[in-house]
């Protein structure tokens, strides 16, 4: 089946990082057939312009179409230069500000660009609360279907995020351990050690808990204990339900058990001597799955830290403290699966040390980029790596609370960059950051 990409946004600084260079992989990767890009442009411009180095790979397979976004005339030639025929699909992917989606939705239903045949690929942010992400689903809805909807959130197609799923499901020792029963905390943490660098608009608008709670982080956590079947009936495309499932067992946030900071450069960085815009989040939450009740859940993300790394740790139970209890799951850097032993030192005496039991990719073997996986299963339309608009909203409900409260404050924790993020979480009770 033929598929036409039309990508609004083709000049744009996302395009030219991550979708060019995705695409030129996918293709001569031979994994989604006969595929062509039209690529949007409010500006007459040379295609070798716009693919840069990417021109060689990509040429051959990329037209440059001309248009006003705002214009609905517009959108008729597009639909006619497109040209649709029977058994063939288009997907336009939206990556443009969020100011402009909108629009471009609305004018792609009127034009009759949204038949079954077309899909929609949209990048967050997905609102800026529970009320704007509401307003956006129904304007959404009004043209789109649900299933013809694919939201982008990159963390779900990372290579270890896929894997929690098959680890948990095809691992025995480890399916029977996945409940309150043997499992005490779960930490999920994504620290960088950059500042904004020069993003200054976009944090100002967005801030920490926006750009990787709402989203990401939450999503990482509904993938660590959503619920499983005990049989091997499990299928891919059941994924944004079940995940949807563990976000509706969680509780709102609650402000007195979390965490929020600046680090101390940031108001001279954004220009804004007032701003209380946080770039670190903690946040322990609990759900009222029967399976999870009572067992704490955090949620950590910050820039100018110490470290970079993104993971998501299991602490088992202890019968004492001299036992080890660490799953980890490495996202980032790494990409793999680490469980902490404690083993007898070779010697003549009774010693014991800590040892790692790692399992990670072999250093040869390619894994396919985030934008590159999407990409793929939005062309084979498969929907298990993409949210579903309950997923989005729940989301919303779920940080709420920390939304209304901090927005209330007028001052903010400050810590110093290259901090350790346990130093700034202070006297929230959370167990050591590593």
């Amino acid at each position: 089946m033929k598929t036409t990409l039309v990508i609004f946004g083709i000049t744009g600084d996302l395009s030219t990082r991550k979708l060019l260079p995705a695409l030129a992989n996918i293709i001569e990767s031979g994994q989604v057939g006969d595929l062509s890009i039209i690529g949007v442009s409010r500006r007459a411009v040379e295609q070798f312009q716009v693919l840069g180095s990417h021109h060689e790979r990509l040429g051959g397979t990329t037209s440059m179409f001309q248009m006003d976004l705002s214009a609905p005339s517009d959108y008729a030639r597009l639909k006619e230069y497109i040209g649709v025929q029977p058994d063939e699909k288009v997907l336009f992917y939206l990556s443009v500000p969020p100011a402009s989606m909108g629009e471009i939705i609305e004018n792609l239903g009127n034009a009759g660009l949204n038949t079954p045949e077309y899909k929609l690929l949209i990048e967050k942010p997905f609102g800026t609360d529970l009320e704007t992400a509401h307003a956006m689903v129904n304007h959404i809805s009004g043209h789109f279907s649900e299933a013809q909807v694919y939201r982008i959130d990159h963390y779900l197609a990372k290579e270890m995020a896929q894997n929690i799923i098959t680890f948990r499901a095809r691992n025995a020792m480890f399916a029977q351990l996945w409940s309150k029963e043997h499992i005490e905390k779960i930490d999920v943490i994504a620290l960088e050690s950059i500042s904004i660098e020069g993003r200054a608009a976009f944090y100002e608008q967005t801030g920490a808990l926006r750009d990787i709670v709402q989203g990401h982080l939450l999503q990482l956590l509904a993938l660590t204990i959503l619920p499983l079947p005990e049989d091997d009936t499990f299928s891919w495309d059941s994924l944004p339900d079940r995940r949807l499932e563990a976000l509706q067992w969680l509780q709102p946030a609650d402000p007195s058990r979390s965490v929020h900071a600046q680090y101390d450069t940031y108001r001279e960085e954004v220009g804004n001597p007032d701003s209380n815009v946080e770039t670190f989040v903690s946040t322990l939450l609990e759900s009222n799955d029967p399976n999870w009740k009572g067992v704490p859940m955090s949620l950590t993300t910050g820039k100018g830290l110490d470290k970079k790394k993104t993971e998501i740790r299991i602490h088992f139970r202890r019968m004492n403290m001299s036992q080890s209890n660490f799953l980890t799951f490495k996202l980032y850097p790494d990409e793999g699966i680490k469980i902490d032993l404690v083993t007898r030192k070779p010697g003549y005496d009774q010693e014991i040390e800590n040892r790692s039991l790692s399992f990670s990719y072999a250093t040869e073997a390619r894994m396919p980029d985030a934008y590159e996986q999407v990409l793929v299963d939005a062309i084979k339309s498969r929907k298990s790596l993409f949210t579903c608009s309950g997923e989005v909203l729940r989301a919303w409900e779920i940080v709420a609370p920390l939304q209304k409260t901090w927005a209330r404050q007028t001052d903010i924790q400050k810590y110093s960059m290259g901090s350790r993020a346990r130093a700034v979480i202070g006297d929230l009770p959370t167990d050591e950051l590593a």
